[in-house]
């Protein structure tokens, strides 16, 4: 069951049957009745407690059921939620893979971009060296082969 006020309802019904049956014995007691009219009495009594205690366990079995099925429907609830977060999780993992999938192509691309550029400059450089060399050599052919070197 559950608890309120710190008083356990198991607690409460025992206490409600231990009252009942002293004050059915201090009736019994202390009343001027004949035995037959205390014998009714106390039948009636019992019947009472009976009834009472029948009406609590079917208020028990009532409530029980409805926190068993509200239980049982925030279990669906909550099940349901975890599916969708586990679904929502998986695409946005999906999501990420494929951004990171296409930065690495990006790189690879942009790193043969970069490739590609260092190649064309070191043959234009090249080609410039080349030309300097072709310039230094025609020059020197042109001098006098006397002619001073220094110049």
């Amino acid at each position: 069951m559950s608890e309120e006020n710190g008083i356990n309802s198991k607690d409460f019904f025992i206490g409600v049957l231990v009252g009942v049956c002293a004050g059915a014995s201090t009736a019994f007691l202390l009343t001027p009745k004949s035995g037959r009219e205390l014998r009714d009495d106390l039948n009636e009594q019992t019947r009472s407690v009976k009834d009472k205690t029948s009406e609590w366990t079917n208020q028990a079995v009532e409530k029980s059921g409805n926190v068993a099925e509200s239980a049982k429907e925030s279990t669906v609830t909550l099940r349901q939620k975890i599916s969708r977060l586990t679904l929502s999780l998986r695409k946005n993992m999906q999501k990420l893979t494929d951004s990171a999938d296409y930065l690495v192509d990006d790189f690879d691309s942009l790193s043969e971009e970069i490739a590609v550029s260092v190649r064309q400059e070191v043959e234009d450089l090249q080609k410039s060296v080349e030309q300097l060399i072709k310039e230094v050599e025609e020059r020197e052919r042109k001098r006098p082969d006397g002619a001073d070197r220094n110049d």
